[in-house]
């Protein structure tokens, strides 16, 4: 089965560049031209893949990638951002928006495939999670298939890469999960991420779920407060 890959950027150079070197690799592509756009494409064409320009008009990268992601229907959907900008601050609000990668503009054919090739396989071969994990002493239940989460009874949003940031750690609550093994199991060994990434989302999910929840072990990384 092909997979699927939505194409975003205002820039129709790009878009015919990518769509040209994606289409002779076999993948399905679809385009959109801004972000509005691709909040209304990701609905109908169901992509595994998008490739979202961060800098386009009426509605930018990182704002489609958070209205993307509030269907939980689409928490599956790999987005990765393209841009020219390698400013810390662009690369954290792309993750806190639930982003899961970059490629940096210029774009090189075989770097691009090999990316692709990558955050796909990633998808296909991540292993299977508990549907649900509950933890009675912090009221929490965390439903891995509707990629939700519950609190004291109350449904509360994360992005994909929280959810599945908070779901590793309460996996096993009595562990200390060292930020390197946390690095390859949700982001993967491929991806190259900045070294707050993971110090951003645990504080985006201390600001939803309270500051209880996560523990930080000094030099080492974090666990679940069971």
């Amino acid at each position: 089965m092909k997979h699927k890959i939505l194409l975003v950027d205002d820039d129709p150079d790009i878009l015919e560049f990518l769509s040209y070197n994606l289409t002779k690799e076999a993948y399905e592509i679809a385009v959109a031209h801004d972000g509005a756009e691709a909040v209304v494409k990701a609905k109908s064409f169901k992509p595994d893949l998008i490739l979202m320009d961060v800098m386009m008009p009426n509605m930018d990268g990182i704002e489609a990638c958070e209205e993307i992601r509030k269907n939980p229907g689409n928490q599956n959907i790999i987005i990765a951002f393209l841009t020219a900008r390698g400013e810390d601050f662009s690369q954290i609000a792309g993750y806190e928006a639930g982003g899961d990668d970059y490629i940096t503009k210029p774009i090189k054919p075989k770097v691009l495939l090999s990316k692709i090739k990558s955050l796909l396989r990633r998808k296909t071969t991540n292993p299977q999670k508990p549907s649900k994990i509950t933890q009675e002493n912090s009221n929490i239940i965390i439903d891995s298939e509707r990629y939700i989460v519950i609190k004291d009874n109350t449904e509360i949003f994360l992005p994909k890469k929280e959810f599945e940031l908070l779901s590793l750690l309460a996996s096993n609550p009595d562990k200390v999960f060292h930020r390197e093994e946390i690095y390859t199991l949700v982001w993967g060994d491929a991806t190259i991420v900045g070294d707050r990434t993971i110090d951003v989302h645990v504080r985006k999910i201390r600001q939803k779920l309270g500051n209880n929840i996560i523990k930080t072990v000094k030099g080492v990384g974090y666990r679940f407060l069971g």
